[in-house]
C-alpha cells in the first residue's frame, strides 16, 4: 500500500517541477527593457565585416569571383 502512495508523490512532484520550469519564459517586457536584455554579439556587424560578409554571399551565388560586378544570374543560389 505503501508504493501506491509514493508513486503518486514522485508524479506529482515532478508535474510540479515541469510547471516550474516552464513559468520563467511567461515574462512580458515593455519595448524598452528589450534594449538592456539584448546581447552585444547580436548587434549587426560592423561594416567591413558587413561588406566581406555580402561580397562572399554575392559571389557563391553568382558562381564566379567578383560578385559585386554589374552582370547578374547564372549561380545556383547556394552558399
Amino acid at each position: 500500500m505503501r508504493a501506491p502512495a509514493l508513486a503518486q508523490e514522485l508524479r506529482a512532484r515532478l508535474l510540479i517541477l515541469a510547471l516550474c520550469a516552464l513559468l520563467p519564459g511567461c515574462v512580458h517586457l515593455a519595448p524598452w527593457e528589450r534594449g538592456i536584455l539584448a546581447k552585444p554579439h547580436m548587434a549587426p556587424a560592423p561594416a567591413p565585416l558587413r561588406q566581406a560578409l555580402d561580397e562572399h554571399v554575392n559571389t557563391s551565388r553568382e558562381a564566379s569571383a567578383g560578385g559585386s560586378s554589374t552582370a547578374r544570374g547564372g549561380g545556383c543560389g547556394c552558399n
